[in-house]
């Protein structure tokens, strides 16, 4: 098997330390936490403090750090109480969406279709990926942390991207959902696609570049990466699979992500604070305050002008 689709559950950080070292840096960081409420005891399992300690290379004051400032976004954010309906309308074009398989190693799969982008509020699409990292991380099998990412480039042009939501998009994933990602395949990227990849990389972990791969339909070598990875005959027709009727429809899909919010949530109606303030409207306009920064930075991406990465 190609280190390529390496099925590790997580990172594979604690495999690098002998077992007690391991438990001791898991320990640790509990200690320097302190005291927590039940909710937030929830989200500092073994397992997440591991992803933690791998995203800052095993350094325990900076991943308790990073987990405190995870616990108190959760608190501020309530990723945990988006629902379905609050963000249906970011996904009727399909532009993110679980696919209803895994890969061989039972990893979640999220498609994702740039050029399917259907509103301009930053804070709407971010909340909307919230929402789906928080249902992929939901569906996740025992012994398993992260998930698959396929990035349909189809139809796309500069047009589709912005630099404001692909740099929050990589702080919110890198900062909160650390080593989630197994493997980010991007198929069939066009030639414009290389400068703002040049652009977005310094934005991005050395650990998170490494886990994209690039792949082309008319290349065997690259395309043998998703033969590893999936069952040729569960992936879709437009990732050079041979499952003919699994495009997206979103009154199924609909259907698939309100039964999940039952399941996993209860026949409730709770929105938070945060999210009673984003409506349909908010969806449907960019956020002003914000909009000439990130048009001026859309437009030197698009002349090839380098952006100063600082702001970061």
């Amino acid at each position: 098997m190609s280190s390529d689709t390496n099925n590790s559950s997580s990172s594979g950080f604690e495999k690098n330390l002998p077992p007690e070292e391991y438990l001791n840096k898991i320990n640790e960081v509990r200690t320097l936490l302190g005291p927590l409420g039940a909710k937030s005891s929830k989200y500092c399992s073994d397992a997440a403090i591991t992803r933690y300690l791998a995203a800052r290379n095993g350094h325990v004051k900076k991943a308790s750090k990073m987990l405190k400032e995870t616990l108190k976004w959760r608190i501020q954010y309530k990723p945990d109480e988006i629902r379905w309906e609050e963000i249906a309308r970011e996904a009727e074009t399909g532009k993110i969406y679980r696919v209803n398989c895994t890969d061989k190693y039972g990893r979640p799969v999220l498609v994702m279709r740039p050029s399917c982008q259907n509103t301009k509020s930053t804070k709407g699409q971010i909340r909307f990926l919230v929402y789906c990292m928080e249902n992929a991380i939901l569906n996740l099998p025992d012994n398993q942390e992260q998930m698959v990412w396929l990035i349909d480039f189809q139809g796309f042009n500069m047009s589709h991207i912005s630099v404001k939501v692909s740099r929050e998009t990589a702080h919110v994933l890198q900062e909160h959902y650390p080593e989630r990602l197994g493997l980010a395949i991007l198929y069939n990227p066009p030639k414009i696609f290389e400068p703002f990849w040049k652009m977005v990389k310094p934005f991005l972990e050395a650990k998170t570049c490494n886990k994209v791969r690039f792949v082309y339909s008319d290349d065997n070598l690259s395309k043998k990466i998703l033969e590893d990875l999936f069952d040729m005959e569960q992936l879709e027709v437009a990732f050079g699979g041979r499952k003919s009727d699994s495009s997206f429809n979103y009154e199924k899909y609909a259907e698939r992500m309100r039964e999940d919010d039952l399941k996993f949530f209860g026949n409730t109606t709770t929105v938070s604070s945060t999210s009673a303030q984003l409506t349909n409207s908010d969806s449907e306009v960019s956020d002003s305050e914000n909009k000439n920064l990130e048009d001026n930075e859309d437009v030197k991406i698009k002349n090839g002008t380098p952006l100063d990465t600082t702001k970061t």
